[in-house]
């Protein structure tokens, strides 16, 4: 074993198309000094009963890069790489049912059109032009997306490690690892069965494997990766005369149906049909000690389960009748790892450095171009080319239990093609983390979401309002709980309303110095002594990385205060920029928060506090209310007159029944988002992400260039203010229809897209549709005419002042 590597930068763990797509494009980035291990031979797991699948379509924009990489990767990599690949990009048609559904591919084709992806909406009969063998009687309408298609999944791994090796990365097959060991600076040692590889980063690429691979990292700050394993199958059917007859005359192969109202696809293959079902009465695997997962599941395969897709399988064969007239060939039921969500997990390993994941892909053929590329980034830059939140590790924390992975995972594969409306909640695997006044939110009738796995209140129902989750089924604004936020909104406007918000992220700072490091990470100012205020963390481009709320306790002692789904992400970030002698304590599950908020909150305090209410805006201090210690903070995001009121768990109870038996109405995350999209309060991997610089973000107040801390980013913020922006953020009124516009609809200036916007909703007490967004830097003037493409219509919008919608001055803030 002379030959063997005992040294090298990055261990890559699984040779499947993820792992050798990451040894290719660090490879590409100029790091040939690594190496990937697989325990059998490549794409010996999910990858070499991969359908092959290659879609661009997604209705989340990073989702939709990743994917839409793939396709351009794959469409030259085997000329790049001097190896042969069957891909054909056939093309696809998803038929639609539902307007609902043609909603979804309008917004789609928006979002596509956007990154050049030419998709276009067809009526059925010119689908039936283009697919003659299929039935088209009941359907809405076609999307149609012609870089959509196939690959060979072993062939595609296969190119992408050739083209890793010949630029001088290292694969060995027939290497499991066995464990890994964390040095005193942090690289690694990977343990192997053939000898011990040290190496700078460590890549969990491990498919289904991926939980096994995590666990060795627990001792390092790690967590169990949040994961199951589905059955997942698809049947291949006998040669078809009529299919083989329309290729040889049209030269190519039928486009692929998607009937994601059924819920399958049906794509040629060869002469016949590939058929794959995600069938509702579906069925895990490896979830529990009665089924444990095997040591090694090598290119091995279920048994067949034919009963479970047979309603499917009819409805195809009444979709395309030609399926009628052949037998099948074969059924594979393979594994496919699902995460709670259906995504990915590409990026830091939560709580461990020098370590990374790019594991548990449901669709990892149509991905693993893309998912590559987005690893590479994150080792070698620090950073990615398009924000990546929705597929960050760190997007979940310690709610994720096996009885939630299982549960979430079932419910996602079941529901695989449905469409995720913006009121609608999903109902597995819920009560994970609950507020302490949880039941008394429940009794005044509270709908619950949940963020971070916490159960927060969205609206607030009353006797006979509708809470199915079908009424939840609508793009439109306008439902059961449309009356209800007006009212909360109106309450908050004109007496005093209360929020409970369990679930904020926080995390004291203390130590020597503390106040110093701090400078030297945030890009602005620290708050005196009693006050707080928000602080900005760029990354080394200058882009928006996170924001928190910084509360200074004492010189060296700070509170920071953060999004709830950003606690981990934000964790990691404190963590590994501050010099050992701070600590960082994480005391997010331990305390809670009421907003109380309105023209008369200081009147409804002062009958329950001994605080002083005449402190100004962005102060804080200790004190009692309804005789239970707590911590008042002179802020609120609904842009009123308010205090956040923070409190340990055991003491919210009486103080939250205080408030409410001294007048406060209940309000919840609706209106809240309402009340903050009219004061242009940016949300977190909304309007505020990496996709944006602080300075096109709008947030140069924020941003000191003349202090002597080199922070991250200083330098290359200091270049885009001397060459000038490219994009600005800006607040829009729209005059919208019956739908506000959601993230990243297209913003349009005549005939050219010129922006997209990063949220919308109905503001309440402006009574107008508000779109925040960012635009091209040149249009960015108040009175600007645009138009903003909501579900395939355009809307007239205006550029508003650069100032808030309601109180421009903020006198009612600081009332």
């Amino acid at each position: 074993m002379s030959d063997f590597p005992t040294k090298t930068r990055v261990v890559v763990i699984g040779g499947g198309v993820v792992g050798t797509s990451s040894l290719y494009h660090l490879a590409k980035k100029g790091w040939t000094d690594c190496v990937l291990l697989e325990k059998n031979e490549l794409t010996a797991g999910s990858t070499w009963h991969a359908a092959g699948n290659v879609p661009t379509f997604s209705t989340s924009w990073a989702i939709m890069n990743m994917q839409r990489y793939s396709t351009e990767l794959y469409a030259g990599l085997a000329n790049e790489v001097d190896y042969p690949m069957n891909y054909h990009q056939s093309g696809s048609i998803r038929l639609a049912h539902s307007k609902e559904r043609m909603q979804e591919f309008e917004r789609a084709m928006s979002m596509g059109r956007y990154q050049g992806i030419p998709m276009e909406i067809w009526t059925p009969q010119e689908a039936k032009a283009r697919y003659p063998f299929l039935e088209t009687h009941d359907l809405e309408g076609i999307l149609y997306d012609p870089t959509d298609g196939d690959i060979d999944p072993a062939q595609l791994t296969q190119a992408l490690a050739k083209g890793a090796r010949d630029m001088g990365a290292r694969i060995l097959r027939f290497t499991p690892a066995v464990g890994v060991t964390q040095q005193d600076d942090d690289s690694w040692v990977v343990h192997t069965e053939k000898g011990d590889i040290a190496c700078e980063y460590v890549v969990n690429a491990a498919g289904y494997y991926a939980r096994r691979v995590g666990e060795w990292f627990k001792p390092y700050g790690g967590r169990t990766v949040p994961m199951m394993v589905m059955s997942h199958q698809y049947l291949l059917t006998e040669q078809i005369p009529e299919v083989e007859a329309w290729t040889k005359e049209h030269g190519s192969k039928l486009p692929l149906i998607r009937d994601v109202d059924v819920s399958y696809y049906l794509r040629q293959e060869k002469g016949g049909y590939n058929l794959g079902p995600y069938e509702p009465n579906c069925r895990g695997h490896w979830m529990s000690k009665d089924d444990p997962m095997p040591e090694d599941f090598s290119f091995q395969l279920w048994q067949e389960d034919i009963d479970r897709i047979e309603d499917i399988v009819t409805d195809a064969m009444e979709r395309v009748p030609l399926m009628q007239t052949t037998g099948v060939s074969s059924v594979i039921n393979g594994p496919i790892p699902y995460a709670p969500d259906g995504l990915p997990l590409i990026g830091p390993m939560p709580g461990v450095k020098n370590a990374f994941e790019n594991c548990v892909f449901t669709f990892g053929i149509a991905q693993g171009g893309g998912a590559g590329k987005v690893l590479a980034e994150w080792i070698v830059d620090g950073g990615t080319e398009w924000d990546m939140w929705a597929v960050d590790p760190r997007r979940y924390t310690d709610y994720t239990d096996q009885d939630y992975c299982n549960q979430k995972g079932m419910e996602v594969y079941g529901n695989e093609y449905a469409m995720h409306f913006p009121h609608h909640e999903w109902p597995a695997a819920r009560d994970k983390k609950l507020s302490p006044v949880h039941d008394t939110l429940l009794a005044l009738g509270a709908s619950f979401g949940a963020y971070n796995g916490w159960e927060r209140v969205n609206w607030f129902a009353h006797p006979g309002d509708d809470t199915s989750h079908k009424s939840t089924h609508t793009w439109d604004r306008s439902g059961p709980w449309e009356q209800r936020v007006q009212e909360e909104c109106e309450a908050v406007r004109d007496n005093v309303g209360v929020l409970d918000l369990p679930g904020f992220s926080r995390f004291m700072l203390r130590g020597c110095g503390a106040a110093e490091a701090l400078r030297g990470l945030v890009t602005g100012g620290l708050p005196k002594v009693g006050r707080i205020n928000l602080v900005y963390i760029s990354d080394n481009r200058g882009r928006i990385l996170t924001e928190m709320s910084c509360m200074r306790l004492e010189e060296d002692v700070f509170m920071m205060i953060t999004a709830a789904t950003a606690q981990w992400h934000d964790r990691d970030i404190l963590v590994n920029a501050l010099p050992a002698d701070v600590t960082v304590e994480d005391m997010t599950t331990s305390r809670d928060t009421l907003i109380v908020t309105g023209p008369n909150a200081r009147r409804l305090l002062s009958n329950l506090t001994d605080a002083d209410l005449s402190l100004g805006w962005l102060t804080h201090q200790s004190a009692s209310i309804a005789g239970w210690p707590a911590h008042l903070v002179r802020v609120s995001f609904a842009g009123e007159l308010g205090w956040e009121v923070h409190a340990l768990n055991e003491y919210m109870p009486a103080i939250y029944d205080a408030v409410l038996d001294a007048g406060a109405k209940p309000f919840g995350m609706y209106a809240l988002n309402s009340l903050r999209l009219e004061k242009g309060y940016r949300a977190w991997k909304g309007d505020l992400s990496t996709d944006y610089s602080m300075l096109e973000g709008g947030l140069s107040r924020f941003v000191k260039l003349d202090k002597p801390q080199n922070y991250p980013g200083k330098a290359a913020i200091q270049t885009e203010l001397q060459a000038g922006v490219k994009k600005a953020f800006v607040t829009l009124l729209v005059d919208a229809g019956a739908a506000d516009a959601p993230y990243m609809s297209c913003i349009w200036h005549s005939d050219e897209i010129v922006g997209e916007t990063t949220s919308g909703g109905w503001g309440y007490r402006v009574n107008a549709s508000i779109a925040l967004g960012m635009v091209r830097a040149d249009l960015a003037v108040p009175g600007t005419k645009l138009a903003v493409e909501i579900f395939g219509k355009k809307f007239d919008a205006i550029i508003q002042a650069d100032q808030p919608l309601w109180d421009p001055t903020n006198e009612r803030l600081r009332a």
